[in-house]
């Protein structure tokens, strides 16, 4: 946001403090020379209002994009990013081919009835009675791929497998989706089965208005009993910010109508629903609580009531790694029993593993249900995906190093020999505000410090920025911006990809001062709040 005359005079400032002719000495002169070129290149780029709208949007990887030669000079910041986009799509189109999206579930239920609800007098006299028997009684694997054919056509082909008490089957279906518009798209399925015949299906979305939209799918299902036809239509439309209402109308298989609202905001999750149909009627209202730390840690509860029972539902799921989600659910119902539901998130794939604990109300099926998961996490987490993530951090961070060495030794190079310009500017500078008892940077350091009793072990990666602070200094004021420290003259990164701060220790006034700023943190000094008391 800074104007031309800022401009300028940051340039004319820099560039007497870097302009080779000022400096004798043939090594500074040198080192000299370099910075200036810097300076200058960097005034090119921001005293044009396009070059300057382009970095200011995109940055250094904007002026590094083919094309911009050819292109009309625009005036405005909204041009230039029209225009940017119109060279990423063209980028994007060429890499269109490459991309597939796979998407896939696992799921594995499992029966451990026979750990809460067995008679032992029936297992007696068979060998190995003595431990209860746990079975897989049904699998489930879907996978699905996309393959881009055009900028608006897509392919999808997906199928599945399926077992259970060892009878199984399993289908594959190919479905051709064309984006019509901006407002909607179109998609064509076709499909095939051992346990049914042929399926052909048509699926229509279209935007009604800014706020509501429909989605109608047709399907014609082939069999030995003739032919099936299905039709789904949801009518859904936004109520305000964050809540969605939704109609459904299911006609053929499974006929019901279902009506739902459901609010999403940034701290919780609400949905009431209530459906009429055949075999199922029901009404389920169910919560969500989005924790808002590092983990994304999540708590939710659900009942649903309807002819099939009534059933309740509560859980939790967490973030364990940067591409994986845990959780965990108890279900207990009438006549359904107790289940522990596990499922793990991985990127886009879904490992789900049911657990049917007991056909009763067994207030131990739920103490344990409940109880275990949560001993099991929190012993797994301690001894092995915290030290995991540990290793995997330390390792993403020594590649980070290894890849960014040598321009980090570049930009300490320039650093160092900045700071060597800088001390005859600051000697002035210095003696300037000492006659004005004005403000004195007497030590100040930039980088890693560990204060926490619990990183004690963490090694304390700082430097010494003293100098080049002091030289920012202007008329007893000092002024940074919310800006990454590192690229202020004289600084440089001493850990890549690490938590950074800047501390100050300033006299002003002849009074002690001292600030702690994280990187990004924008600082203002001298200010009355860092006062150093004298007691203390």
């Amino acid at each position: 946001q800074a104007s031309q005359e800022e401009l300028k005079a940051a340039y004319r400032r820099l560039c007497m403090l870097y302009h080779p002719d000022k400096h004798r000495d043939p090594e500074l002169k040198t080192q000299a020379e370099r910075l200036f070129n810097l300076v200058h290149q960097a005034y090119e780029v921001l005293s044009d209002p396009q070059t300057r709208a382009i970095y200011d949007i995109y940055g250094r990887r904007g002026l590094e994009m083919e094309g911009w030669e050819v292109v009309e000079r625009k005036r405005t910041p909204a041009e230039i990013r029209e225009e940017f986009e119109r060279l990423q799509r063209e980028r994007e189109e060429r890499r269109l081919q490459q991309r597939t999206n796979p998407k896939g579930t696992i799921s594995v239920g499992i029966d451990a009835t026979d750990l809460f609800d067995r008679y032992d007098e029936e297992y007696e006299d068979v060998p190995g009675s003595s431990f209860p028997q746990i079975e897989i009684n049904k699998m489930h694997i879907s996978q699905s791929i996309e393959a881009p054919l055009t900028a608006t056509d897509t392919a999808i082909l997906s199928g599945n497998l399926s077992t259970q008490n060892g009878n199984g089957g399993g289908s594959i279906n190919l479905a051709l989706r064309r984006v019509t518009s901006a407002k909607g798209w179109g998609e064509l399925e076709f499909g095939a089965g051992d346990l049914q015949g042929p399926l052909f299906g048509l699926k229509i979305f279209r935007n009604l208005t800014p706020r509501c939209f429909i989605t109608t799918n047709c399907a014609l299902q082939f069999s030995s009993r003739g032919i099936r036809p299905g039709l789904t239509t949801v009518l859904a439309r936004n109520l305000d910010k964050n809540t969605m209402g939704y109609l459904q109308w299911r006609w053929g298989i499974q006929s019901a109508m279902n009506t739902s609202i459901v609010r999403d905001t940034k701290t919780s999750h609400f949905t009431v629903a209530l459906q009429l149909g055949i075999p199922h009627s029901f009404m389920m209202v169910s919560y969500q609580h989005k924790f808002q730390d590092e983990d994304q840690t999540r708590v939710k509860g659900s009942l649903k009531a309807g002819f099939f029972g009534t059933i309740v539902e509560y859980g939790a799921e967490r973030k364990i790694s940067r591409h994986s989600i845990l959780g965990a659910t108890v279900s207990v119902g009438v006549p359904q029993g107790v289940s522990l539901k596990i499922k793990l998130n991985r990127a886009s794939q879904t490992y789900f593993f049911p657990v049917h604990l007991t056909d009763q109300l067994l207030p131990s099926a739920v103490f344990y249900a409940t109880v275990g998961p949560l001993v099991i996490y929190f012993a797994m987490h301690r001894l092995i995906i915290k030290p995991y993530l540990r290793a995997q951090k330390e390792r993403e961070l020594e590649k980070q190093r290894e890849n960014t060495a040598s321009d980090i030794l570049q930009k300490k190079q320039e650093a160092e020999a900045a700071v060597r310009l800088m001390q005859e500017s600051v000697r002035r500078i210095i003696e300037a505000e000492e006659a004005r008892m004005g403000l004195i940077v007497v030590n100040a350091w930039y980088g890693k410090f560990v204060n926490d009793n619990s990183r004690k072990n963490e090694k304390v990666k700082v430097i010494d920025v003293t100098v080049p602070l002091q030289c920012l200094v202007k008329d007893s004021k000092l002024i940074l911006t919310e800006a990454s420290k590192a690229g202020l003259p004289g600084f440089y990164d001493p850990c890549v990809g690490e938590e950074k701060s800047l501390k100050v220790l300033y006299q002003f006034r002849g009074v002690l001062h001292q600030v702690m700023s994280a990187d990004n943190e924008a600082l203002r000094i001298p200010k009355q709040s860092h006062r150093i008391d004298a007691d203390g």
